[in-house]
């Protein structure tokens, strides 16, 4: 949900002036994840000193915060490492106080940005006040910030300053939880510590001059060496060979010019005995580099394309232009010995809103784009195949497993239910579609011949990174329906699929729910590619899939008719139904949910075949009911369904298929309001018949005057349970 930016230069030098901008509009590029403060850390005029700023509201009231102190803006910085964060509240009610960066002091000796939660923050709250130190916010992330200098002096008092790295691992030991964080210190001057566990953080790379090497090696820990080993209420320490000890004078100093730190050359400070390979210059001069340390690509992209994304319980630590990435124990078998900076495909157009007016318009109408890019080089219409490269070669372990257990939240959810049939059609595996969340608590059984697919559309949802860990401690196969690349589900799951929609920012999905229900009707195309009793029918999909994008393209002329519905007929209801039956039962939960969460109308999702089950107790004149009525097996049942609702003097609003006679007759009779969409293969209608349920609560929200892209509460990407 929070958003994490960190901005560091090395002989780049920028004014105070630039950098503010820099970490302001990188939290700008973070707004649609959902927030409610925002904040940031800079360098003061010496080296000593951290200028905070925050507030509680919009970026634009931290620009204020931050006019109102008038910082001088023209100081020039060679190096310099500032942080900044949007945040989401979870301890402690949004007020200036609360926001991050927290400090560890009052003379901001150790600050620190957190994404995530700290579950033992109240026992460290409790040791570290007995232990005399103030907290003066209701955040668990003063707990991290205070721990940093407590362990810091610990070590001090005994005649060690630890290298920034080695006090990061010390405190990490005392956490338990998750989080995503960057540190800043005044006693580490122009360096930066990175590090996550179960919340995502990118790092980008931006030089003129070529990386020698993509990627960076992960440095281990020397088991010969003494390690420090001060925890938490430790009188003692013991210093390791990348300590700096006070007592032997070895304590890192740099020159000082007057107003600027000056870096250190190899011969001014040989403490430090490794080297990242990626950042040595040929001839062994320091390299000028920036560094932009994000939660999100959407904030680096401007910057550079070039990124590395970190690992759970990675620490990077950045200094002298140089990015270096430690671990706390010794590697396992088969554990990858480097991170590799990898190249972004992502554009900067694509996270802009071009001639929309909110980003959700702009994405409801790049479905046809998306759906294209989604299938692009993975079909071939011509003779009927599918290629899927990240699921070929588990393709026949997949078909050997007992069960599928598709596992998702939200809109994700609602595609993999859209598509269960499908799968048992064609491939004749039992599927069972669990939500996350609920899977956990009931300790869900998994066995090692089961396969579990995660949906996500940012591969960071922290319901179903918990489940995938669970089922992957259970040795099950598991694999990864993700829009992200190089997210922790991409990354942690054995195989998957990328569905290639392109950046999403509105908080309600709109075409990663289209492209996802794609990608997993192609993962059912490919399991069924031996079946000889399916080829008819595969053709007869894959036929229809070649004729989505255009026919998505048709149903958005629908838009204007929309907008006119919303506006007269929906527009001061406060409830809905929408009903649908077989494959449609999922495009009306997703119809509901795209409804309740963006224009604040309450909205149900209803099994058409339930109604005499009670739903129908709620039908009159008044209330709105919107119907799926397209033309599918169950076509007779759901006429029957909507005769019922009819006959109890609703008026539903029905999405059937064009010219279709039977709707016809009837919205002449009953005087029925149809929207109608072109017809498709059973299996795939949905992609259709979901368009206009996806304009219907964007124009209800846009009446309402409510902001599209920034519904309240909600957050684009749930990294907290």
């Amino acid at each position: 949900m929070c958003g994490i930016f960190g901005y560091c230069n090395y002989l780049v030098e920028r004014s105070r002036g630039e950098i503010i901008d820099t970490l302001v509009e990188g939290l700008q590029r973070l707004e649609y994840r959902g927030y409610d403060s925002t904040g940031i850390a800079i360098d003061g005029d010496t080296p000593d000193k951290t200028l905070l700023y925050k507030q509680i509201g919009k970026v634009d009231a931290l620009k204020q915060e931050i006019a109102r102190d008038a910082p001088e803006r023209d100081i020039a910085f060679a190096s310099h490492c500032g942080i900044a964060h949007t945040r989401w509240a979870t301890h402690g009610e949004p007020r200036q106080i609360n926001c991050h960066p927290q400090r560890s002091d009052s003379q901001n000796a150790f600050t620190v940005v957190h994404n995530g939660i700290i579950t033992n923050f109240r026992e460290l709250r409790t040791l570290l006040a007995n232990r005399g130190y103030t907290f003066e916010s209701d955040t668990d992330t003063e707990c991290i910030a205070i721990l940093f200098k407590h362990l810091y002096d610990e070590n001090l008092s005994n005649g060690h300053e630890l290298d920034f790295h080695e006090l990061t691992k010390l405190v990490l030991t005392e956490l338990e939880g998750s989080y995503g964080l960057l540190c800043k210190s005044v006693h580490y001057p122009e360096e930066v510590i990175a590090t996550r566990k179960g919340s995502p953080l990118l790092i980008g790379v931006k030089s003129d001059k070529k990386l020698k090497v993509d990627f960076v090696d992960i440095e281990f820990p020397d088991d010969t060496a003494g390690k420090p080993d001060t925890p938490l209420g430790s009188k003692n320490a013991t210093p390791n060979a990348s300590s700096r000890n006070l007592l032997n004078g070895n304590r890192r100093t740099r020159p000082f010019d007057g107003n600027n730190l000056l870096p250190l050359t190899a011969n001014e400070f040989n403490l430090r005995h490794s080297q990242s390979r990626a950042f040595l210059s040929e001839d062994g001069t320091p390299n000028p580099v920036e560094f932009f340390v994000s939660s999100d690509a959407a904030s680096v992209i401007k910057h550079t394309k070039k990124v590395l994304f970190l690992e759970d319980d990675d620490i990077a630590h950045i200094y002298d232009g140089e990015l270096h990435i430690h671990r706390s124990r010794r590697p396992e078998v088969g554990a990858s010995m480097t991170r590799s900076i990898q190249t972004l495909e992502m554009e900067l157009a694509q996270i802009m809103k071009g001639p929309y007016k909110h980003f959700m318009q702009k994405e409801i109408f790049e479905q046809p784009d998306s759906a294209l890019n989604t299938m692009r080089g993975r079909i071939d219409f011509e003779n009927g195949s599918i290629m899927l490269g990240g699921l070929k070669a588990w393709l026949p372990a997949v078909r050997r497993a007992r069960r599928l257990i598709m596992i998702a939240c939200g809109t994700s959810y609602h595609s993999c239910l859209a598509t269960r049939a499908m799968f048992e059609e064609l491939s004749e595996i039992p599927v069972s579609v669990e939500l996350a969340s609920d899977f956990l608590d009931r300790k869900c059984p998994v066995f090692r011949d089961d396969v579990c697919c995660f949906v996500s559309q940012s591969g960071e949802t922290a319901d179903t990174m918990l489940a995938l860990n669970y089922c992957l401690e259970r040795g099950a196969l598991t694999l990864g329906i993700v829009n992200s690349v190089g997210s922790s589900i991409s990354r942690a799951t054995h195989c998957g699929v990328h569905i290639n929609a392109g950046p999403e920012i509105g908080v309600a999905s709109t075409k990663a729910y289209t492209s996802q229900y794609i990608a997993l009707v192609m993962f059912a195309l490919s399991l069924s590619d031996d079946r000889v009793s399916k080829i008819e029918r595969r053709k007869d999909i894959i036929r229809g899939l070649h004729n989505i994008p255009d026919q998505i393209r048709e149903v958005l002329q629908l838009e204007s008719r929309i907008k006119e519905l919303c506006q007269n007929d929906l527009k001061d209801h406060k409830s809905l139904l929408v009903l649908g039956r077989g494959y449609q039962f999922a495009s009306a939960l997703e119809g509901a949910l795209k409804i309740k969460e963006i224009s604040y109308m309450h909205s149900e999702g209803v099994l058409a075949g339930e109604l005499k089950h009670g739903v129908l107790a709620l039908v009159d004149e008044q209330l709105p009911i919107i119907a799926f009525g397209t033309r599918d097996s169950l076509f007779p049942k759901v006429v029957s369904s909507i005769e019922q609702v009819t006959a109890r003097k609703g008026r539903p609003i029905i999405i059937c298929n064009t010219n279709d006679e039977v709707w016809a007759k009837k919205a002449e009779t009953n005087k029925l309001l149809t929207l109608e969409v072109p017809q498709t293969v059973d299996c795939l209608q949905g992609l259709l018949n979901i368009i206009p349920l996806q304009l219907v609560s964007y124009w209800l929200a846009v009446n309402r005057g409510i902001d599209v892209d920034f519904p309240r509460n909600l957050a684009k990407s749930v990294t907290v349970e």
